[in-house]
């Protein structure tokens, strides 16, 4: 006969019977059995069971035991009774969370609303709990506020289910972000409040501020325009400047926000002296004039932080790469201060190993060859954040990160390492293209920055377009030694028609090779040199100018011509592809040597400069220039025709048609055409550009907007074209460039400034698969 003699219901103390416990005596427990299990398993209630087979029960145990199985959350009732020595537990198990759907949250999503229900217990299949459900209504409706939503309303409801489940539904409202109609602020007075509130993110209610929802309060953005305030202050000398207190006030319906901000400014300070202390590695002249602050100057945290940073930078070059800088100051009453710059440099840290991560193509050996950090050498910041600047600069990667982390058990070594995003180096395909001055393109190439990750250029293809046909084959090892002397060679064959390049009527066919080297002459200077030969071969067309009838009259229609070529470039622009900072200066020289059956020369100059204008660099200033000259020397007064500079088109001078600005040809008599361009033997360019975010794209490194001014012509003065400014012809407009998985994509919108009768002037250009 089973009796009951023990109850429990949601934690009820132990029941009696008149005053009497529900058993006589104590018994020793032959078994347990547990009865109303779904889902919990019976060794979940064992293991949590105090009390096990073989112990003696008493009524203070058993109410022990049945409190440690509340404690586990998986229950809502215990009951307990006695057949005999077996000990009976009948449980009512708490109900799990079949399904949870949550309505109406569009400014945090979902994803982040079910994590958030899954660190608080609340997931399906898991013990539904209602008191945990109600805390997350309040912690989702604290989140809404803090976005400055006040009247957001949150309702959480569960639907009991059969084989005891519960669905739960989150209901969400979330009404309107709160206007802010004042902000007021309290105890300026050396600045006033307009110059104040234009450091604020906030701004009160106002056409702009509601486009770019800078009405909108939220918490954060106040604590963020505070610590700007604070920052202004300090950086200009009150040092004893605090917020004494900011309140929010909210309008009874709860759209209006006011803010108000009580401020003491306190005096302004300037600086009394400045001075070193600790271990000073260097001598103090070699650190004093690091600083950028001086004694009579208003203080200004910034200037402080600022030289905090390039004494710890100084000493990391030395290899202290944990060095602690730390500038304190001190107030005295006639409202000076006194700066002490307190040096720790630590222990002098050697790099023990140099890892890479993220090149799945890219071999290791390829990046090592850029490293001027050498392993077992001293850690300087300067060769480690150069070292990131050379792997940029290669153009294989779409990011570059370093970590200088100390190894673990010393203090003195560290190991570097640097985590690259690959990107596209090159193609594998045959490609579709389409130029304005070559027209419809199709090709089968291979074209490789980094031949199968061993950092090799490798380029082989033929095309043909409406006016080229050409076939090629390049090679280049940039580390043909350890010392970074390059090697490389090519070879071309070329048919190209200039009629169809809206150039005068000629046909060349050319076919060459040559071979470079390549030698570094500091960290950002090459020297390149090499020799080539080249097969020329003129022919005439419909109607041929009479001064490409009158140079095969005079030289012939082939030329067997040798080279000797150079170039000098020094460049510091951070990346390979679309940089945003530094500049890059290139001098060229190429040279028919004499022996060639013609013999001149051409010069050109090519100068790329870039100025980030804010910490993101996603606005730049680019300015760029060329200029080349060529000429014969020897018995030859003039340059070959064929060799000729062109102006205009994507890439010069945008908003004229390709090859379109410069001297005329002059027709034949059977001619009755537009006279077409002919070139000439000085080119002169140049532009600025204005980079800019492109509107709705995240990704700035692989695209780029722009506005540009262009301005470029060609003249020759063998023809009577001297150089004039007022031949000069200028264009504005808009440009975007884009590096797309097909190839590079180019179009501009410009519009000719000066153009004259007879300039042949185009809006839209484009390039695609070409590069710009």
């Amino acid at each position: 006969m089973r009796r009951s003699f023990f109850g429990a219901v949601f934690g009820l103390a132990v029941t009696s019977l008149g005053g009497q416990s529900a058993f006589a005596d104590e018994f020793i427990i032959s078994d347990i059995e547990v009865e109303g299990l779904q889902r919990v398993s019976a060794g979940s209630v064992f293991s949590a069971f105090p009390i096990g087979i073989g112990e003696s029960l008493s009524d203070r145990a058993l109410a022990d035991g049945i409190k440690t199985l509340f404690k586990t959350g998986l229950f809502t009732d215990i009951a307990a009774s006695r057949d005999g020595n077996v000990l009976i537990l009948s449980v009512q198990e708490r109900p799990s969370i079949s399904s949870i759907d949550i309505e109406g949250n569009k400014n945090i999503e979902t994803e982040m609303l079910m994590d958030a229900l899954s660190s608080a217990g609340l997931q399906e299949g898991q013990v539904f709990r209602r008191a945990t459900l109600e805390r997350l209504e309040l912690e989702i409706l604290r989140s809404y506020v803090a976005q400055g939503r006040y009247n957001a309303r949150v309702k959480a409801t569960g639907e009991t289910l059969p084989r005891n489940r519960v669905a739960i539904r989150l209901e969400i409202n979330e009404g309107d972000v709160a206007a802010i109609q004042h902000i007021n602020l309290i105890g300026n007075k050396s600045f006033d409040d307009e110059q104040l509130l234009d450091l604020f993110e906030l701004q009160t209610s106002g056409v702009w501020a509601s486009l770019t929802s800078a009405d909108k309060y939220a918490r954060e953005r106040l604590s963020g325009d505070l610590e700007t305030l604070r920052s202004f202050y300090l950086d200009r000398g009150y040092i004893d400047f605090t917020v004494e207190s900011s309140q929010v006030s909210i309008s009874p319906d709860k759209k209006e926000v006011f803010i108000a901000i009580a401020i003491n400014e306190g005096p302004q300070y300037t600086i009394r002296d400045i001075q070193l202390r600790g271990d000073l590695i260097l001598d103090e002249e070699t650190l004093k004039k690091l600083f950028v602050i001086e004694e009579g100057d208003v203080f200004s945290r910034a200037s402080m932080t600022t030289t905090s940073d390039l004494i710890t930078r100084r000493l990391g070059t030395e290899g202290y790469a944990f060095a602690n800088v730390n500038a304190i100051p001190e107030t005295h009453d006639d409202n000076t201060t006194s700066v002490t710059f307190f040096v720790e440099p630590g222990n002098r840290a050697y790099v023990r190993r140099i890892n890479f991560r993220g090149n799945v193509a890219t071999r290791d050996d390829v990046l090592r060859q850029e490293m001027t950090q050498m392993e077992g050498g001293v850690a300087s910041t300067d060769r480690i954040e150069f070292s990131k600047t050379r792997l940029e600069r290669l153009g294989f990667f779409k990011t570059v990160d370093v970590e200088t982390v100390p190894v673990p058990g010393t203090d003195d070594q560290v190991d570097v390492n640097y985590s690259v995003e690959e990107q596209t180096t090159g193609s594998l395909s045959a490609s579709v293209g389409y130029s304005q001055t070559s027209g419809a393109i199709l090709g089968a190439n291979i074209s490789e920055n980094n031949f199968f990750g061993s950092g090799k250029r490798v380029s082989i293809g033929a095309n043909v377009s409406d006016s080229i046909k050409s076939a090629n084959f390049s090679y280049l090892d940039p580390y043909f030694t350890v010392d970074g002397v390059s090697r490389g060679f090519s070879l071309f064959a070329r048919e190209t028609d200039f009629e169809d390049q809206d150039i005068s009527s000629y046909l060349l066919d050319e076919y060459g090779g040559k071979l470079t080297f390549g030698y570094p002459t500091d960290n950002i200077t090459r020297l390149n040199f090499g020799l080539g030969y080249t097969l020329s071969k003129v022919q005439t067309g419909r109607f041929t100018s009479l001064e490409v009838e009158d140079f095969i009259a005079e030289e012939g229609d082939h030329f067997n011509n040798y080279y000797l070529f150079g170039s000098w470039r020094r460049s510091t622009l951070n990346r390979g592809i679309l940089p945003t900072d530094g500049y890059s200066h290139t001098l060229s020289a190429d040279v028919a040597v004499p022996g060639s059956d013609l013999t001149y020369y051409k010069l050109r100059y090519k100068g790329d400069f870039y100025q980030p204008l804010n910490d993101a660099q996603s606005w730049v200033l680019r300015v760029r220039s060329e200029v080349g000259y060529g000429d014969g020397y020897g018995d030859r007064t003039v340059m070959p025709f064929y060799e000729h500079y062109y102006a205009g088109g994507y890439g010069s001078v945008r908003g004229f048609e390709a090859n379109s600005l410069g001297p005329l040809a002059t027709n034949s008599e059977n001619d009755d055409s537009d006279p077409d361009p002919f070139g000439g033997n000085l080119l002169t360019e140049g532009s600025i550009e204005l980079v800019f975010p492109t509107p709705f794209a995240g990704d700035t490194r692989s695209m780029r907007t722009l506005f540009f001014i262009d301005g470029g012509q060609v003249f020759d003065a063998d023809r009577g074209y001297d150089p004039r400014f007022d031949e000069v012809r200028f264009s504005a407009g808009i440009g975007f460039q884009w590096i797309t998985a097909v190839g590079p994509l180019a179009f501009s919108l410009a519009k000719p400034l000066n153009d004259k009768d007879g300039d042949d002037t185009q809006v839209f250009q484009f390039s695609l698969g070409q590069n710009f």
